[in-house]
């Protein structure tokens, strides 16, 4: 059950919720004054907190506040026996999960704790999602070629600067794209991806920029586009070096007004959107060639960053290896595989040229055909 803290200056308060709360299952602590209950926060976390608005020492209002700053995740229920108007208002600004009059309503009280423990649990279940996420896209490997990509993501990412991602197939570019986005401003907000190479060109522009009902034969109802979604967030538009010239028209007039208009409509639609592009392509070459529009390539390449070759960063084998090891065993619910030195050395002479993807395929493979311990025969084998 969730732990509730009491602070309030009323002994009869205090221990009239304790007990009440303690028979409905709950684990109960109290505190008589502000600076007692945030030891009580720091120590013991509570998962709601009913604290009074009136208090010798510290104030209610203050002592939300301070909850807030220590853990913003546990709701705090202010109660007040003197209350307005003005001072819930206050306190909900402020951050409080809700505002309760005394003399205290035991069904209200019972009905609140209820959404506020709900509530704290949706936020830590969205925190752990997000760690999760956050993990798939973490880069590993501690080359001094992968320390720099990471130092530059840093310096990057905080500012709205458009980034051109370059490098061969399954480099991990994608992997950059969202470190971008996780370490910026806007990684509350959308990350839209969108990949040029896998989308009809008679289709890119419906998916980039959204239709209205009726444009063409199959619109058969409004659709928003990516650069629509994206707005607040990030758009990573990968493989960016086979979009069509006559989105890349678009794209560009997107970039550069920062507005975008559905197909069949006439009307603009303002976005606010930081664009991050990748590809495997030498864009110098493809402008020479006529494929792609030299103002688009320079509106996106602010900051160029380039993700190496696998084999130009071989020192990362060893940790990328240990990493696929333990994820994709745990993925298949089988005991984790060990793998021998003499193995690994095997697998950092190969060229990879599908990188890091080929990579995981091949340790995939050796997890299930491979010896218990992984061995330099089992890698010559299948690899």
């Amino acid at each position: 059950m969730a732990k509730i803290l009491v602070i309030d200056d009323e002994k009869s308060i205090r221990n009239s919720m304790k007990d009440i709360l303690s028979f409905e299952g709950y684990e109960v602590s109290i505190a008589e004054n502000g600076l007692e209950g945030l030891v009580a926060v720091k120590s013991n976390k509570p998962d709601v907190v009913f604290c009074d608005i009136k208090m010798p020492k510290m104030e209610g209002i203050e002592v939300l506040e301070r909850i807030k700053e220590i853990a913003p995740e546990i709701s705090v229920i202010m109660i007040s026996g003197h209350g307005t108007i003005d001072t819930a208002i206050e306190a909900i600004k402020k951050g409080a999960y809700d505002f309760i009059e005394k003399p205290l309503d035991l069904n209200r009280i019972l009905i609140t704790i209820k959404n506020a423990t709900d509530k704290s649990q949706l936020l830590q279940e969205q925190q752990t999602l997000k760690t999760k996420v956050s993990k798939k896209y973490e880069m590993i490997g501690s080359s001094s070629a992968l320390n720099h990509i990471r130092e530059m993501i840093a310096k990057v990412a905080i500012s709205d600067a458009r980034v051109l991602i370059t490098g061969p197939n399954g480099c991990g570019k994608e992997l950059v794209a969202h470190q971008l986005h996780e370490q910026s401003n806007r990684q509350d907000k959308a990350f839209i991806e969108v990949n040029c190479a896998a989308i009809p060109s008679e289709l890119i522009e419906s998916e980039l920029f959204g239709h209205e009902k009726g444009a063409f034969t199959s619109a058969i109802k409004q659709k928003k586009g990516k650069f629509e979604l994206a707005t607040g967030g990030t758009l990573f538009l990968d493989e960016i070096g086979d979009m069509s010239l006559e989105a890349q028209a678009k794209v560009l007039r997107a970039l550069q007004e920062n507005k975008i208009s559905r197909i069949g409509s006439d009307s603009d639609i303002n976005v606010d959107v930081r664009v991050i592009a990748a590809t495997n392509k030498n864009l110098k070459e493809e402008i020479k060639k006529g494929t792609f529009r030299e103002d688009l390539y320079h509106r996106l390449c602010v900051i160029i960053i380039e993700v190496p070759a696998l084999k130009d960063r071989p020192e990362d084998i060893t940790e990328l290896t240990e990493y696929f090891l333990d994820t994709i065993c745990a993925e298949m619910g089988i005991a984790r595989k060990q793998i021998t030195t003499e193995a690994i050395e095997m697998l950092k002479s190969y060229e990879w040229t599908g990188n890091i993807r080929e990579l995981r395929n091949v340790i995939e493979r050796l997890i299930i055909l491979g010896s218990p311990t992984i061995t330099a025969e089992d890698v010559n084998i299948y690899k």
